[in-house]
């Protein structure tokens, strides 16, 4: 098994963001923070509602239409925020580059990103339906609700084992002169034998952000709400939890290149 220190990721990754901020926060907040902020202002009034409401255990009411600039929108924010991402892993792995160099580098890289998103996804997607069929046959001789528990049980692990085993593929993708099927490969060859370090990574940063964003918004909504009432306090929750989201990412992208590189250096 390849050696891998997540205590020493992290100090490299301190270091590096003290060093480097003035470089990869404005970078994480024009590129990941602004464009959520933009497109939070494009969604409906009636479906933002909606969305409220079921995050409330309120029920849900049926969709408004939704206008297709929403969409166009919404694929937008993923790909400037796919650049920015990409941007940062630049900085991060390339000590000396400058933000124009980095950003240039990642919109190299951008197709090979988005082919290998397009085949997870559709590998993804061949296995749900493959469930969904198997489950429908099995539902036909009874027990249809366990059955159902099942495939959903089983789709969310495939898809967390997924994400931690491709966990490297950004960093990869710009660190490697690969195509979209050898960052796929690599990334699964990097990451064997480090799953449960990997995952334990990743559920503490979910969960730190979790808190985090949540405390950012209520106390900046709450703020907001008594200046200017509840229009400000959905802009300024939105802003502020853009904002530390921006900040938690860099540190996130940061240490995963840092793991990164110990992984491929051990190789």
């Amino acid at each position: 098994m390849k050696p891998l220190s997540i205590s020493r990721a992290w100090e490299e990754t301190v270091a590096f963001v003290k060093r480097e901020g003035s470089l990869l926060f404005p970078v994480a907040l024009l590129f990941l923070a602004l464009p959520i902020v933009l497109f939070q202002q494009m969604v409906p009034p009636e479906l933002m509602a909606n969305i409220m409401k079921a995050e409330a255990g309120r029920g849900q009411a049926a969709l408004p239409a939704v206008p297709a600039g929403f969409w166009l929108g919404f694929a937008l924010m993923m790909i400037v925020g796919l650049v920015g991402a990409l941007t940062v892993y630049a900085l991060a792995l390339r000590p000396g580059i400058s933000v124009g160099e980095a950003m240039k580098l990642g919109l190299q890289r951008l197709p090979v990103l988005l082919g290998a998103g397009l085949l997870v996804a559709a590998a993804g997607g061949l296995a749900v339906l493959a469930l969904a069929v198997l489950a429908a046959v099995f539902s036909l001789v009874g027990g249809a609700a366990a059955v159902t528990a099942l495939v959903t049980m089983s789709v969310v692990i495939a898809m967390l084992f997924a994400a931690v085993r491709l966990l490297l593929m950004n960093a990869l993708a710009i660190d490697r002169p690969v195509g979209p099927v050898d960052a796929i490969r690599q990334s699964w060859a990097l990451t064997r034998g480090q799953f449960w370090r990997l995952l334990a990574f990743l559920a503490v940063v979910i969960f730190l952000t979790l808190i985090v964003q949540t405390a950012v918004q209520s106390v900046f909504g709450v703020i907001g709400g008594l200046v200017g009432g509840a229009e400000l306090a959905l802009l300024a929750g939105g802003l502020a939890t853009a904002a530390i989201s921006a900040v938690v990412q860099v540190y996130f992208m940061v240490m995963t290149a840092r793991i990164y590189r110990q992984l491929e250096g051990a190789g």
